[in-house]
């Protein structure tokens, strides 16, 4: 018999692919399928990404191998980003540029923690990011969210997981699964915790550009003096730009922090994706009015959503914001799995399960409502108010 690396062989499978096979059995018997599993941009690119993603691609410049830190034209366009998104200078030697966020994860993990060190996280979780950590060889602690506090991190709670062995805490904002979007007084406050133990704050940013209207700045960590020695910023150019397919993400951190990604970075890819890179980069400052009326439409999803499951009730949201809800089933016991599969299989509305996120989660299901317009949203309330597990 083969053997096989045990971190990796005690991994359950890829969560999606099997939330997919439960589709393939809808028989179309309440209309078509409304898909809230994968976050995917529910709308397409815009003419003028594809249009340079094209040019580039086609571009001789960009067949060869390119700096691993990432091209010097996004990471400058980014860091100009940056700065006027958070109000404080950040320059191209603060970024990395990464295969997708995943892969920024990764990175940053690799780079600051190592096998019998941990990384407190919260509960529910984003599960690619406790799957890479227990494949390194990377303890996971967990700090449990309150349903009624809309699953924000307790500061308290934050601080009494935090063992000697613990390196950093990881968080995403606004959240995946749930949907919490978490104010700047809160992560200010975790920032401080941080600063306090000694640990790293790793901040997952990949929704950031669908905050909700009107909610100003993501936080001012940036601007605070000594960040670079707490803080590590994580962001995803595939939703605003919606190209998850061409897999760009981003590290925001101190020089000291880029020189450590840089050696993890050149052991798993080289360099990331050049001639998308090129495209982002020219596009980032082009398609700034199409991203905020994106925005927009995502924050009518969000009310879509809202007004749709008031007429059913029995179902309860506990979180949303940005791409995802977290929707508390009305089915006590009955396991998450469970339910996600019968509603996939019989009412046409697939989903994921919310024990793929985390112990304790099985009251509730994450709907991805970001992929689907506010007329395909409207179809829940039917579908749910007629559903019963029987």
């Amino acid at each position: 018999m083969p053997r096989f690396n045990p971190l990796v062989e005690t991994l359950a499978a890829p969560p999606i692919p099997s939330v997919f096979a439960w589709g393939k059995a809808y028989d179309g018997r309440s209309g078509p399928m409304i898909d809230l599993s994968q976050a995917v941009p529910g709308y397409s690119p815009h003419p003028e990404m594809l249009r340079l993603l094209g040019e580039y691609a086609a571009s001789r410049t960009y067949t060869g191998y390119g700096p691993i830190e990432g091209e010097d034209s996004l990471r400058h366009a980014y860091a100009e980003h940056l700065t006027e998104t958070y109000g404080t200078a950040l320059a191209a030697a603060n970024v990395h540029v990464t295969s997708g966020c995943n892969q920024a994860f990764i990175c940053a993990a690799i780079a600051i923690a190592g096998p019998g060190d941990a990384v407190l996280m919260t509960n529910p979780y984003y599960f690619n990011q406790e799957t890479t950590l227990a494949m390194l060889g990377i303890e996971t602690r967990f700090a449990a969210c309150d349903p009624a506090k809309g699953f924000l991190p307790d500061i308290a709670t934050l601080s009494a997981a935090i063992t000697p062995d613990v390196r950093a805490i990881a968080l995403v904002s606004p959240n995946n699964p749930t949907g919490a979007v978490y104010p700047p007084s809160l992560l200010a406050a975790i920032y401080d915790l941080c600063a306090a133990r000694g640990i790293w704050l790793i901040l997952d940013e990949t929704y950031r550009d669908f905050l909700p209207l009107g909610a100003g700045r993501p936080h001012d960590l940036f601007a605070r003096t000594g960040w670079e020695n707490t803080l590590i910023g994580l962001y995803s150019f595939s939703k605003s730009f919606c190209i998850p397919g061409h897999r760009l993400g981003a590290i925001t951190a101190g020089p000291a922090v880029v020189e450590q990604v840089a050696k993890v970075m050149d052991n798993l890819q080289i360099c990331p994706p050049r001639s998308a890179q090129a495209a982002v980069a020219t596009a980032l400052p082009l398609l700034t009015d199409w991203r905020e009326e994106n925005r927009r439409e995502i924050a009518r999803r969000v009310e879509a959503l809202l007004s749709t499951m008031a007429g059913v009730p029995a179902w309860r949201v506990g979180a949303v914001g940005a791409y995802f809800a977290f929707i508390g089933h009305p089915y006590g016991e009955t396991a998450s799995a469970t339910v996600a599969e019968k509603l996939a299989r019989e009412a046409g509305i697939l989903c994921l399960p919310g024990s793929y996120f985390g112990s304790g989660q099985e009251g509730y299901l994450r709907f991805a409502f970001a992929n689907a317009d506010v007329a395909t949203i409207s179809l829940l309330k039917d579908r749910l108010a007629s559903f019963t597990l029987g």
